[in-house]
C-alpha cells in the first residue's frame, strides 16, 4: 500500500498539512528550549484535526524521539537517587491516564484539556515564587500525577520541574528531567503499544511523516537557547498556550 493510501484517512489538503507541519516545529521548539509542552502547544492546534485519543499517542512517539536526543549529552548529570525516587509513582500515573485516555469521552477529553493547559499558563505566568526546597515526600504526588497528566494530555514534565528545580542545580535538574521524560515516554509507548493504538500504521506513518517538522524544531529551539532568554521566551508561549486553552474551553461550551 502507497504512503498516501496508509494516509487516506488524514485527509486535510494542503493547507491542513503546512499548519500541522508548523505546530509540530513550534512545539519541538519549546521542547528543546524547556525540555517539555510539546503537548501544551502541539494540542490545541492538532485537536482541530485529529481527536485527542490519537494525538498523545502520535506526539508520544515523536517525544521518544527528541527526548533521547536531549538525554545522551547531559547523562552524566542525572541524579539517580531522584530519578529512582519518581519513576515508580510516574509508571503508576502513567498507566491510569493510558486507562482514562482510552476510556472516557472525547468531549469531556476536550474540556479537561482546554481547564489543564489553561491552568498551567496561569500557573506559570502568575506564580512567582517557586518553594525553595521541596520535601522528598513531594516525590509520590509530583510523580503520580505528572505521569497521569504525561499519559492523559501529553504533558506532565512541568510538575517534574518544579520538584526537581527545587531540590537540585540547574544541570543536574534538567538531566535528571530529560531521563525521567525519557522513561515515561518508553513506558506510555509501550502501554499503547500493548493496547493496540499502534497497530494503525495510519498513526505510524503520519509520526514517521512529522519527524522532519520535529527535528528542524528541536534545532531550531536548542540555538534558541544560545541567543534568546529562556525564560522570555517560554513566557512568550505561556501566554500563546492560555490563549488556546480558553479556545478550546469555549470550543467546548459552544457544542
Amino acid at each position: 500500500m502507497s504512503v498516501a493510501g496508509l494516509l487516506s484517512e488524514w485527509s486535510w489538503g494542503g493547507g491542513g498539512w503546512v499548519v500541522i507541519g508548523l505546530g509540530i516545529a513550534l512545539a519541538y521548539i519549546v521542547f528543546g528550549i524547556a525540555g517539555f509542552g510539546t503537548a501544551l502547544v502541539a494540542g490545541p492546534i492538532l485537536i482541530l484535526f485529529m481527536p485527542l485519543s490519537k494525538i498523545v499517542p502520535l506526539l508520544v512517539l515523536l517525544d521518544f524521539v527528541a527526548a533521547f536526543g536531549n538525554l545522551l549529552p547531559s547523562r552524566r548529570d542525572v541524579a539517580k537517587p531522584e530519578l529512582l525516587r519518581l519513576l515508580p509513582c510516574m509508571a503508576v500515573g502513567c498507566t491510569l491516564g493510558v486507562i482514562f485516555l482510552l476510556n472516557l469521552k472525547s468531549d469531556l477529553l476536550l474540556l479537561l484539556m482546554g481547564l489543564f493547559i489553561s491552568a498551567y499558563a496561569i500557573y506559570s505566568l502568575w506564580v512567582k515564587v517557586r518553594p525553595a526546597q521541596l520535601s522528598a515526600a513531594w516525590a509520590v504526588p509530583m510523580g503520580t500525577v505528572g505521569g497521569l497528566f504525561g499519559a492523559l494530555f501529553g504533558s506532565g514534565g512541568f510538575l517534574y520541574a518544579i520538584y526537581l528545580n527545587s531540590r537540585l542545580p540547574k544541570d543536574a535538574a534538567r538531566a535528571t528531567q530529560s531521563a525521567l521524560i525519557s522513561c515515561s515516554t518508553v513506558v506510555r509507548l509501550s502501554l499503547f503499544a500493548i493496547a493496540g493504538v499502534y497497530a494503525e500504521l495510519p498513526l505510524l506513518m503520519l509520526a514517521l511523516c512529522l519527524l522532519p517538522a520535529m527535528a528542524l524544531g528541536l534545532w531550531i529551539g536548542r540555538h534558541l537557547t544560545m541567543k534568546l532568554s529562556r525564560e522570555a521566551f517560554v513566557r512568550l508561549v505561556t501566554w500563546l498556550v492560555l490563549a488556546s486553552g480558553i479556545a478550546l474551553i469555549g470550543r467546548y461550551l459552544s457544542t
